[in-house]
């Protein structure tokens, strides 16, 4: 995996558990075919490194001292998620739903595994220490202990409740969730019915907070970490049997991963150098870099490799059958369109020595 720092302790660490479940289970990364059982034991498993996987804009490592701690954290989510983007999406809701309890100063938080559900759009109420109403696309509903949701209060602020899974009052409808890719997530539409709920944070501080958007990249880093892991596919083909169009789809992947790669070690350097600063522009931009990147290859090894990994490697098939499915979490022209806008912003603030905001 290209991500993959071997300096990384942490990683070291969590692979070698993961790798003992695999052992467990006989199974190994290569020829991995995931049961909803294997599944939960390796989420059960990354759940006891919580506290060891440092939030975001945490500054240097004291483990390890050449990566970063929003590095070392995203090493993790991108290694999870070339084994399996259904854990990867599940651990990284659980991890994010942390930080955010973190940042906002909620310090009691439970052990076990929560959830952020923010997708809005749906009517939901919260009064006298009650929510009712409804929540769309929530992942890990039947599974989860805890969620961390959005609603709107009457004066339309963003606000976040705190709710345990375990209560009745609480329907969960899987019956929407139609997907091929990202089947296994396990995510459905929950409808509460006067369920009690905690809220934390002030109003309109989830949206604001500068850890929406370390968040943000994050998600991406799972992205990236699934590309990855399909361009390894590449070239262990390219060892097996050399061939010039192989070398040339491997030419136009690698360059493209490493841009990538290194744009990352960059953003972290960033977020942990400036924590006080949310960084959304060139988190937005990494996003959109690294669904470009994905699509491109999971075109050209598809190209490259024909039909037979599609067909043959359980492994390759599903990564390939989620990633696309993943990406959507990006919002595309949306995304694009208010990069345009914030670089015009940027570029207002150039100094003398600029003559534009790309000069080397």
């Amino acid at each position: 995996m290209l991500l993959l720092n071997a300096k990384n302790s942490l990683l070291s660490e969590i692979k070698a558990s993961i790798e003992n479940n695999l052992l467990a289970d006989n199974q190994a990364i290569s020829t991995l075919s995931l049961t909803d059982t294997l599944r939960h034991n390796i989420l059960k498993t990354l759940i006891t490194y919580s506290d060891k996987i440092p939030h975001p804009a945490s500054g240097a490592s004291p483990i390890n001292s050449e990566v970063s701690n929003t590095l070392s954290r995203w090493q993790v989510l991108a290694y999870v998620a070339g084994i399996d983007l259904t854990i990867a999406k599940w651990f990284e809701s659980h991890l994010d739903a942390l930080s955010i309890l973190h940042e906002v100063g909620y310090d009691k938080a439970d052990l076990g595994w929560w959830a952020v559900w923010a997708a809005e759009g749906n009517p939901i109420g919260y009064e006298q220490g009650k929510v009712s109403g409804t929540k769309a696309w929530c992942s890990a509903a039947n599974m989860v202990d805890y969620g961390l949701i959005t609603y709107r209060n009457a004066n339309d602020q963003a606000q976040l409740l705190v709710v345990d899974m375990r209560q009745s009052g609480i329907e969960i409808n899987n019956e929407e969730w139609q997907a091929v890719g990202m089947q296994a997530t396990d995510t459905a539409t929950l409808q509460f019915h006067e369920v009690s709920a905690i809220q934390v944070g002030r109003a309109n501080e989830y949206l604001e907070r500068v850890g929406f958007w370390h968040g943000a990249a994050g998600v991406a880093a799972c992205w990236y970490g699934a590309t990855s892991y399909l361009a390894d596919y590449l070239i262990s083909a390219y060892q097996q049997k050399p061939n010039d169009y192989k070398a040339m789809y491997l030419g136009q992947i690698s360059t493209a991963l490493a841009v990538t790669q290194q744009y990352f070690h960059y953003v972290a350097d960033l977020i942990d150098s400036q924590p006080q600063l949310s960084h959304e522009l060139v988190i937005r931009q990494l996003r959109s870099q690294v669904e470009k990147v994905a699509r491109q290859v999971m075109n050209m090894v598809g190209q490259a490799l024909g039909a037979a990994p599609f067909c043959r490697h359980a492994h390759f098939a599903r990564l390939s059958a989620d990633l696309p499915v993943f990406i959507r979490q990006s919002h595309g022209a949306f995304d694009l369109q208010k990069i345009g806008e914030l670089t015009s912003v940027l570029a207002n603030e150039l100094t003398d020595r600029q003559d534009n905001i790309w000069q080397l």
